[in-house]
């Protein structure tokens, strides 16, 4: 790795202030587990000039239910977001999310903050240097994205522009299930947006003086069936090649209320309201689920190698309706 300053933050307040200070040239380090190898395969178009960690932030790893939600610092480890008995009583969606997240070593690691602000995985964009990078594309700022015409078979299939490469969290997807709002702090202002909000096709919406908070979801009064389904190539570490969150709530047969989460099809998670539509009013069963599963995928637009992820993702999509047990992972 090249050389950088190095900073140990002491409160939210240092971080922001410290990310202001630099303009753009600092990161934020909080597990390690995406930036220690992007910083060393040297991939970004330029290396920062600044580290900041913000694990020597005090009580930032909070998960506890306030009033009507339940909120988790950005610090919060993902074995913690697994295995914690409140979410795993309240959001199973959750807990099945945060443990299908890597290895046990990294789940150890990793944060909630950190694997919703994780980048991308493109194969043009993390391009090492040492062998040849790294390449220029849209997401950095020059050329256009060398996936539309190159190998595309892990890329969006929805609401692409500019950039391909898909959101590779886990979180992301589950907590737009759940309706969660992230909470994000600057040195101006804090302010909170929807999870679905957070993303665009080049990132997310930080400012370069801002850091990820917190994270809450309300809390449901009413029962719910929750799944998290994800279907990868090597089952204990990949990334998700098309993932589904689902969140309904049945009242004698019938669901009255749903949300289902398409991810790793597009640059953020994909709400399908069209397939949330086909399941209201309707009794839970294979044909319906079907339907909702077409509707969902309506707008799928593939690109030259990845149609193959349209009927992975209906499936998926009916497998967590119907709450099939079989989950690909």
């Amino acid at each position: 790795m090249r050389n950088f300053a190095h900073y140990d933050a002491r409160s939210i307040s240092e971080a922001v202030s410290l990310l202001a200070e630099y303009k753009g040239r600092a990161k934020l380090n909080a597990g390690g587990t995406d930036l220690l190898s992007i910083l060393k395969d040297d991939i970004l178009p330029e290396y920062p000039d600044a580290v900041v960690n913000i694990k020597t932030i005090h009580d930032l790893d909070y998960i506890k239910e306030g009033t009507g939600a339940l909120r988790m610092g950005s610090l919060a480890r993902l074995s913690n977001v697994g295995t914690s008995s409140l979410i795993v009583a309240k959001f199973p969606l959750l807990a099945e999310a945060a443990l299908a997240v890597g290895n046990p070593q990294i789940r150890k690691m990793a944060t909630l903050g950190g694997n919703l602000c994780q980048d991308v995985r493109c194969w043009y964009y993390r391009y090492p240097r040492g062998i040849g990078g790294p390449i220029q594309c849209a997401r950095k700022g020059k050329g256009p994205c060398l996936a539309i015409k190159g190998d595309n078979r892990y890329h969006a299939i929805m609401n692409g522009k500019k950039c391909f490469a898909v959101c590779p969290s886990d979180m992301a997807v589950a907590l737009t299930a759940l309706d969660a709002r992230i909470v994000i702090s600057g040195t101006k202002q804090e302010r909170t947006i929807t999870t679905t909000d957070f993303f665009n096709p080049m990132g997310n919406r930080l400012g370069t003086d801002e850091m990820v908070k917190e994270v809450e979801i309300p809390i449901r009064t009413m029962g719910s069936h929750q799944t998290f389904v994800k279907f990868t190539l090597r089952k204990s570490i990949d990334f998700a090649i098309v993932s589904v969150a689902t969140v309904m709530t049945v009242e004698e047969n019938i669901c009255i209320d749903a949300r289902v989460v398409l991810g790793a099809i597009a640059p953020g998670p994909v709400r399908a309201e069209a397939a949330e539509k086909a399941l209201i009013g309707q009794t839970i069963n294979t044909d319906i689920a079907a339907k909702a599963a077409e509707a969902a995928l309506a707008g799928a637009k593939p690109l030259s190698r990845n149609a193959y992820k349209v009927e992975i993702a209906k499936t998926l999509v009916k497998r967590s309706i119907l709450g099939d047990p079989k989950k690909l992972r």
